[in-house]
C-alpha cells in the first residue's frame, strides 16, 4: 500500500536532476580579473584602487546628481583630502583614455553594459 522506496527514489532522482547545474560548473564560475592597462603617470586615482573597483559606479551616479543637480562641482578625497573637480571627462578620462583597455576589458569580464556613453562621448584613446 505505501510506496516508501519508490517515493524516496523518485525525490533522490529529483534532487540529482535539479541540482545537476550546480554540479557540473563546479570550478568553471571562478571569476579572474582582467588585465588592465593603466597609463604609465597615473599615480592615484580619486580614491584607493580596491574601493573603486567596487564603488566607482556610486561614485559617478552621486557625482552626476551632485553635480548637475546640485551643482556641487569638487570632490574631497576620503583619506588623503585632495579636491578633484567630479568630471567624468576631465577627470576619470584624464587617466583612462583608453577606454577598449580599461574600462571595457573589465565591463566585459562581467557582462555589465554601463549606460554613460549614452550621454558622454567615449574617448577613442591617446592623443
Amino acid at each position: 500500500m505505501y510506496d516508501g522506496g519508490k517515493i524516496i527514489a523518485g525525490l533522490a532522482v529529483f534532487v540529482l536532476l535539479f541540482t545537476f547545474p550546480f554540479w557540473y560548473n563546479i570550478g568553471n564560475a571562478a571569476y579572474t580579473k582582467p588585465k588592465l592597462e593603466l597609463p604609465k603617470d597615473a599615480k592615484e586615482c580619486v580614491e584607493k584602487t580596491e574601493w573603486m573597483r567596487a564603488e566607482h559606479m556610486q561614485l559617478l551616479n552621486e557625482w552626476r546628481d551632485e553635480a548637475i543637480r546640485e551643482g556641487h562641482h569638487t570632490y574631497k578625497n576620503m583619506v588623503t583630502g585632495k579636491v578633484y573637480k567630479k568630471s567624468l571627462t576631465k577627470t576619470c578620462l584624464k587617466c583612462h583614455a583608453q577606454k577598449d583597455k580599461f574600462c571595457d576589458r573589465c565591463h566585459e569580464s562581467l557582462s555589465v553594459h554601463p549606460y554613460c556613453w549614452d550621454c558622454h562621448v567615449a574617448p577613442k584613446g591617446d592623443k
